[in-house]
């Protein structure tokens, strides 16, 4: 404390503002899940599109954390928090803007810059806060990054239930971007707090351990390959369906996005109580017992139908998320110092580059995958055939004005709605994204005539089913982390228990 202290920092106020930056990390997370469904509407996308969408939320968060995390010792902690307030305000910017694109292929990449955008912000505050952290309380590395971290869930939880009030009770307000410019207000916020603070040097320059010296220990560490494993499956098992969910129980009829701040409720509570855990079970036990209980709520997930099975299943899986990515960072920082930050934005960064890159887009694969198993072929045809036959007399009236729908809609949905047709006549069967593609473009019209209403209720239950059933492909990933978190708990055990190592400071 007083080495920090020293340095002319507030260490309180520091650490309360770092804290308050994660908030729009979380935030983003909630509303940009909350509205997929809507843009895959606005945008007829595919859920795999969607999938790079919510993915570029995360892989975007590597980018900062792989390419510009290792350079941190050199442009130093406050400069990362300078540019991740650049780049959360230029992210939220872009995909707003996406909505001057709707109905144009270029919509889909406007939101892609504006998702990686928003999310090198989001990386940054990652790239800052957790070396950060570990620097102000390095006598207590893992307690403090719950508790930093705890402040994502409480983002997801405050962002989740305006994005429900606003999209249930919000009007015209409830639209997609509108629920996005709420995280204007905590952008602003921290930036107020944060960057007029003196920040402390990095644990490993107050050290003095040379910067090539971090690089090599780091890069030749055996334990440390393997907790970059462990990490990239356990940000994906976490923030993967946790993406989707939102979407899935969505389909199944209930407000996914409740769930979701079901969820992060459960995460802010468990990790500021992290304490008490980081006592009794130290942290190899802490990720053991996470490791459990994420694979088996995700599996038991896959069966929900209500609201209540979908809440009581969801508390297992958030009790078992709640301490994966922070634990795994202290961890890190706790067993291997010398790593230093390097050690800390490598296993951040893996981890989310592997969630982003592949888990949620893997998921949003497989439910496509497994939705068109879900879709009977002769059921499809038959409401995608009375759509070709009455959507051409609304897209004339459309055209001269007479009703309010837009023309170009109309126009997409025939022409998702022919592809899918010819497909499902050459081969009796559902095959690829064609026939669900045009059932979304249908239902995105909006139009008040009943096949709009048969292709939803046709095409709502196979999305949930698609959905779910991608969770139960990807649950048995848990299996390999009990495996490795239970050797090193038992490890542990027997040397006398856990251990954390600390690095004497230059010239003590």
């Amino acid at each position: 404390m007083s080495d920090v202290t020293a340095q002319g920092v507030n260490r309180k106020r520091l650490f309360s503002g770092i804290c308050l930056a994660l908030i729009p990390t979380g935030a983003s997370f909630a509303l940009v899940s909350n509205i997929l469904v809507a843009l895959k509407q606005d945008f007829i996308l595919t859920n795999y599109q969607v999938g790079l969408i919510g993915g570029a939320a995360l892989w975007g968060m590597a980018i900062s954390l792989l390419v510009l995390g290792p350079m941190l010792e050199a442009f130093g902690l406050k400069n990362g928090a300078r540019f991740a307030f650049a780049a959360h305000l230029t992210g939220i910017t872009l995909m707003i803007a996406a909505v001057t694109q709707v109905g144009s292929p270029a919509g889909f990449w406007v939101l892609m810059l504006g998702a990686a955008t928003l999310a090198v912000g989001n990386g940054m505050i990652e790239v800052a806060g957790n070396p950060l952290v570990a620097a102000l309380f390095p006598e207590a590395k893992t307690t403090h990054l719950n508790w930093f971290h705890a402040f994502f869930p409480i983002g997801i939880v405050a962002g989740g239930i305006i994005g429900f009030l606003m999209a249930t009770y919000g009007g015209g307000f409830g639209y997609w971007p509108y629920q996005l410019a709420v995280i204007y207000l905590p952008i602003v916020v921290y930036g107020l707090l944060v960057l007029p603070q003196a920040f402390p040097r990095t644990e490993n320059a107050e050290a003095g351990i040379p910067v090539g010296e971090m690089f090599r220990y780091t890069l030749t560490s055996p334990l440390f390959l393997l907790m970059l494993a462990m990490m990239a499956i356990t940000t994906s098992i976490e923030l993967g369906p946790m993406r989707w969910v939102p979407a899935v129980l969505e389909a199944v009829g209930m407000h996914g996005i409740l769930v979701l701040v079901w969820i992060s409720g459960w995460m802010v509570v468990l990790r500021l109580l992290a304490t008490h855990f980081v006592e009794r079970l130290a942290p190899t036990g802490m990720l053991l017992v996470a490791a459990v209980l994420t694979g088996t709520g995700l599996f038991l997930l896959s069966f929900v139908t209500g609201l209540w099975s979908a809440l009581a299943v969801a508390t297992i899986f958030a009790w078992g998320i709640a301490f994966f990515f922070p634990t795994m960072v202290g961890l890190v920082s706790e067993r291997l110092p010398r790593t230093g930050s390097l050690g800390i934005v490598l296993t951040a960064g893996v981890g989310l580059g592997m969630a982003g890159a592949v888990g949620v887009p893997l998921i949003g694969g497989l439910a496509d995958r497994f939705l068109a198993g879900a879709l009977d072929p002769a059921q499809a045809t038959a409401v995608l055939e009375r759509v070709d036959q009455r959507f051409p007399a609304h897209l004339e009236a459309a055209e001269r004005g007479a009703i309010t729908v837009d023309a170009s809609d109309i126009s997409d949905a025939l022409v998702a709605t022919r592809t899918a047709l010819a497909s499902l006549r050459a081969r009796g069967q559902v095959e690829g994204d064609a026939t669900a593609t045009a059932l979304r473009a249908v239902v995105a019209t909006r139009l008040d005539d009943p096949v709009v209403a048969d292709a939803g209720a046709i095409l709502q239950p196979a999305e949930a089913r698609g959905g779910q059933e991608s969770f139960r492909y990807v649950a048995p990933a848990a299996l390999i982390l009990v495996a490795v978190f239970g050797t090193m708990y038992l490890n542990d055990r027997r040397r006398g228990g856990y251990r954390a190592e600390r690095l004497e400071r230059a010239g003590h």
